[in-house]
């Protein structure tokens, strides 16, 4: 009698797995994710005009440009699309570079000069004046001295007095660089260095007066070079205008040093 129950529930359980087996194989396949979920919108994009590489201040484009894939949404109204300038490549080649563009950075024309402009006076403040004047890696912080550094400008003269003696004074304060002039030569490894010859200083009229003066009765006019965080916390000192006195149009400009009055006929 056991026996047959055993029978009996095997028969069972083989006719529910045959059962199960047959309601899978005949159920749908579950639908593609893909036709679940909402397809993505689909992004408009245009090709902008950008730096293949980092173009500093001062420098020409050579090559340097090309397009690169960007969200219309995203594209700002002065950045240079194909779309509305497709021969822009070659229309910029040999352009001056008004301030530094990094790598990846889309080009703006408010960036860049035609080759035919003027690139010192279009970065010159109005009320400004750009005077240049020589130095040397001795003179000008080891060479380290860059565009857009702030520097004090240092005269040195020999004392009248003693022969071994030299006075030293810093009479333009806070002066902003507008330019290094680079040259190439050969260091005594016979590898080629850059040495600036010549800072371009932003000065105004009468600060113009002074170093003019300066590089006259001077021995040595040394650029020192100061700290960024003077000029991010707005910190300054007092440019040496007063040691200047004098009319604004010609005449005789007065230099007072060490108590003294020196003369210097102004133009």
């Amino acid at each position: 009698m056991s026996m047959r129950f055993v029978i009996l529930g095997v028969a069972v359980l083989a006719a529910g797995g045959a059962g199960y087996l047959a309601m899978n194989l005949s159920a749908p396949a579950p639908a593609p994710i893909a036709d679940i979920l909402p397809s993505a919108p689909s992004i408009e994009l245009d090709q902008v005009l950008v730096a293949k590489e980092t173009i500093l201040t001062g420098a020409k484009i050579n090559g340097g440009l090309s397009w690169q894939q960007w969200p219309v949404a995203a594209i700002a109204p002065d950045f240079i699309t194909e779309t509305s300038r497709p021969e822009a490549i070659a229309e910029l080649e040999g352009s001056i570079v008004r301030s530094t563009i990094i790598q990846g950075e889309p080009i703006r024309p408010i960036k860049i000069l035609g080759a035919d402009q003027s690139f010192m006076s279009s970065i010159l403040p109005a009320g400004k004046r750009a005077v240049a004047t020589t130095i040397a890696a001795d003179t000008s912080a080891g060479g380290f001295i860059l565009p857009d550094d702030y520097v004090d400008v240092i005269m040195t003269t020999r004392d009248q007095d003693s022969e071994n003696s030299f006075l030293t004074e810093t009479i333009l304060a806070n002066i902003r660089v507008l330019a290094i002039d680079q040259t190439i030569r050969e260091d005594e490894n016979g590898q080629l260095v850059q040495v600036g010859q010549t800072a371009t200083l932003e000065l105004t009229p009468d600060q113009t007066k002074i170093i003019s003066a300066a590089q006259q009765m001077a021995d040595r006019l040394t650029l020192a070079l100061r700290s960024i965080k003077d000029i991010e916390s707005g910190r300054s000192e007092p440019s040496a205008d007063h040691l200047i006195s004098g009319g604004s149009r010609g005449g005789t400009i007065t230099l007072i040093k060490n108590g003294e009055k020196i003369k210097v006929r102004s133009q």
